[in-house]
């Protein structure tokens, strides 16, 4: 891993959870004093997440207007309440990746819409997590009729582990579409297009801002993409073995402020 000198940065891109939030989910408060002087410095700020747009616009309220949102894992860009960005999933694909999720023991899907999350299981631990990171979340007593609403994504939420049960099952939907680990629990499927990376593409296109201008960072696969979309990547010390073959750089842990640390010392010194 190399060592980031000070840069002309005008772009940070950063994942939530396992990245920018600490392992009990939660956001650093001295994060909006590091904001405040990343706007006096016209840094552009971006929270890349898988989670939904509701649940980040509910942790970044109090700037939501000056920040830019890359939800359900890059399918969904806003900015100022615009939208600016949709790249959703047909119907017919949505209904065979549920058929199939069924199938699997432990694993239970969440279908993400534009307007809210639907799941259709009631067990406690669940609702719980599928809660955590959807803000708008219904259930119903079957996802396959749910008609009025623009598909994101699958999430599913794997009580053996996403990789080693859900993902062996799933990973031939890759191609079609794109199958990607999230986290420990989750697996996350969309359009094939569709990935924070081609999402912060997109914005720096936007911005007329070039890839040597922007750093991120992240933590598990779902973040690879975007890592490789900017020239100065870090994974968190806390990354999958896999993901640190994508990233240039290393930041400390999630638990240790990692991304707050090395804004510090690389952006504000």
């Amino acid at each position: 891993m190399g060592i980031m000198e000070k840069q002309s940065i005008k772009l940070i891109a950063s994942d939530m959870d396992g990245t920018l939030l600490d392992s009990a989910g939660r956001l650093h408060p001295e994060f909006f004093s590091v904001f405040e002087n990343l706007k006096e410095k016209d840094v552009v700020f971006v929270a890349a997440s898988g989670r939904q747009y509701y649940n980040l616009l509910k942790l970044f309220n109090r700037i939501k207007d000056d920040i830019i949102f890359i939800a359900e894992n890059g399918t969904y860009v806003i900015s100022k309440s615009q939208e600016l960005l949709v790249v959703n999933i047909p119907s017919e694909e949505v209904h065979e990746v549920v058929r199939e999720v069924r199938k699997i023991k432990g694993a239970y899907p969440v279908l993400c819409g534009k307007n809210k999350a639907y799941i259709e299981d009631e067990d406690i631990e669940f609702v719980r997590q599928a809660r955590t990171y959807y803000e708008r979340c219904e259930i119903v007593p079957d996802l396959l009729d749910i008609k009025d609403d623009t598909f994101l994504k699958i999430a599913i939420y794997d009580f053996d582990g996403s990789s080693v049960n859900s993902y062996p099952v799933l990973r031939h939907f890759n191609g079609t579409l794109k199958v990607v680990v999230s986290g420990r629990n989750w697996l996350d499927i969309s359009h094939r297009d569709a990935n924070k990376g081609n999402a912060l593409k997109f914005i720096q296109n936007h911005l007329s801002v070039k890839a040597d201008e922007c750093m991120a960072f992240g933590d598990q696969m779902n973040d690879a993409e975007m890592l490789q979309t900017v020239s100065y990547g870090y994974c968190m010390a806390n990354s999958s073995d896999e993901l640190k073959s994508f990233a240039r750089y290393m930041a400390p842990s999630n638990d240790e402020d990692g991304v707050l640390h090395i804004i510090k010392r690389i952006i504000l010194k």
